[in-house]
């Protein structure tokens, strides 16, 4: 994906993935083929993560036998499919098309949990892959120490850190960004960004805790990337609206998507294909740039929706606010986000759905899946279930299943987002399962329409209001002025009109001192 327009990302291409989800391989539901093919609908790269190893489990607690259990028969049913796991993500991999990193994920109370993450060298020979260990290290530095001692590329990256220290929330003390050059802020879990803000944790594992923020580490001179993870437990990497990761790489390959992430050039979006590319002086994401009292910033947002604000913060605080475009564009480029779901509790529906685009072009397509929900544990036996394909110019199909939303502030509802060239007189037509809908951009132009495929309470289709090009795409400069003394840093992040966020990694300005 390439957006030529963001100044010094000219040379750079944007992919999109999640490293950070789980299947039925240790605790967790579907297979590993599955989980595979739910990220191959909408993501380029992916890491399906292997539960292993948790050394300070709380196993004297009689409270916790049940939890006890749970994981230690999950890390048994991990270690005996490890081989076969290892296998099965190399012959996955396919550079330029489709890219996957093994990894297992490490627990600790004391120190947090961590991803342990390899990447095979392309010339590495399957007997050497199937050679990576799960390490089960006593304690993080035993951890890191290890994964050194591999000799195999490696990261070990922190996730839910917001949680309180002691409560498998990061140890800042312990932080160390040689094989950590990003952490995970996103997830089902939710947002570690800071105290405030959206999505609170609300797991069992407990609220966030202000020491344990992103924030609260980069005032307190540590320097990381973000990213977005599902943390997703029902084989679908990427799952609409519980995290992915953005990456600014050269080509679709280990070796490159990998470069990027040493070089926390990355952010962190909740499900929004949201484009973002921001720079400070010459500097670009996740750099340290050369001291300078004036800066100039730049940066160019494509979203996914009307976007609500895009910001930028210097130290934590917001320095620049920008708003949208918000008349009535009567023609050109527009964004549609077409929903299928709804219905009465106990009753799933079936999809196959056409949508054809008549008097303009359809220009791209974006798949917003997501499956059963992370933590469901729906008795069921198929988790890849989600099919989408392209018709020739102006058409797509896609087959997938729904279910009740599970409440009333959670979505169980699957579609994708249509980008058009057209004017007023531009028409959907969606075949869904034999029955015809049709309506106007210029309808959608002024809201939402929606469809019902029987009486009351029956599953619906929802075409959303129309956004304009205008509206979902942003670019901003201004200069800013530093007293320059102290190393200080830079980033932003987007809030769309339809909830879904994007957070950019920092940029550094190094102080007189350096």
């Amino acid at each position: 994906m390439t957006h030529p327009l963001f100044d010094g990302y000219e040379k750079l291409n944007l992919y999109f993935g999640d490293i950070h989800n789980h299947c039925g391989l240790s605790y967790g539901h579907g297979s590993l083929e599955e989980a595979l093919a739910n990220a191959r609908l909408q993501l380029d790269f992916t890491s399906v993560t292997i539960h292993a190893v948790w050394p300070d489990l709380p196993a004297d607690d009689p409270q916790l036998a049940y939890l006890v259990n749970y994981h230690k028969k999950g890390f048994a049913h991990a270690r005996r499919n490890w081989p076969a796991y290892l296998a099965a993500m190399e012959a996955a991999n396919d550079e330029g098309r489709f890219v996957t990193f093994p990894s297992f994920e490490w627990h600790s109370n004391q120190y947090g949990d961590h991803c342990v993450y390899y990447n095979p060298s392309p010339s590495a020979s399957p007997a050497s892959v199937a050679e990576l260990p799960i390490i089960d290290a006593r304690n993080l530095p035993e951890l890191r120490q290890r994964v050194r001692e591999t000799g195999v590329p490696s990261l070990v990256i922190p996730h839910h850190i917001g949680y309180r220290q002691g409560y498998r929330g990061i140890n800042w003390e312990t932080f160390d960004n040689e094989l950590s050059p990003l952490v995970e802020v996103f997830s089902f879990h939710g947002l570690s960004e800071s105290s405030r803000g959206p999505y609170p944790y609300l797991h069992s594992m407990g609220p966030r805790h202000g020491p344990s923020t992103a924030q609260h580490a980069w005032a307190d001179g540590k320097v990381f990337g973000i990213i977005g993870s599902t943390d997703h437990h029902n084989a679908f990497p990427g799952s609409y609206g519980y995290g992915r990761m953005g990456v600014w790489a050269t080509s679709l390959t280990r070796d490159a998507i990998w470069e990027a992430i040493a070089k926390r050039r990355t952010y962190a979006l909740t499900g929004d294909r949201i484009a973002l590319g921001f720079r400070v002086n010459e500097s670009l994401m996740g750099d340290i740039g050369p001291g300078a009292r004036e800066r100039w910033i730049e940066a160019e947002v494509i979203g996914g929706d009307v976007i609500d604000y895009v910001e930028v913060l210097h130290n934590n605080q917001v320095i620049y606010r920008s708003y949208p475009f918000s008349e009535i564009v009567r023609q050109g480029r527009f964004k549609v986000h077409l929903e299928a779901g709804w219905g009465e509790r106990k009753t799933e529906m079936s999809w196959k759905v056409t949508v054809s685009v008549h008097g303009g072009k359809l220009l791209d397509v974006e798949p917003r899946f997501q499956g059963y929900g992370p933590t469901d544990e729906p008795g069921d036996t198929q988790y890849a279930y989600t099919g989408i394909q392209r018709q020739g110019e102006n058409q797509v199909s896609f087959t997938t299943r729904t279910r009740a939303n599970p409440s009333l502030h959670t979505s169980a509802t699957e579609g994708l987002a249509l980008e058009i060239q057209g004017d007023e007189a531009t028409t959907f037509t969606a075949v869904a399962n034999g029955e015809t809908y049709q309506v106007a951009l210029g309808e959608l132009l002024h809201g939402a329409r929606a469809f019902y495929t029987g009486g009351f309470v029956s599953p619906a289709l929802c075409f959303h209001q129309a956004a304009p090009e205008a509206a979902y795409r942003q670019r901003l400069t201004f200069s800013h002025v530093s007293d320059g003394r102290d190393r200080d840093w830079y980033y932003m992040r987007v809030r769309q009109a339809n909830n879904q966020w994007a957070w950019s990694s920092p940029i550094w300005i190094a102080g007189e001192s350096a």
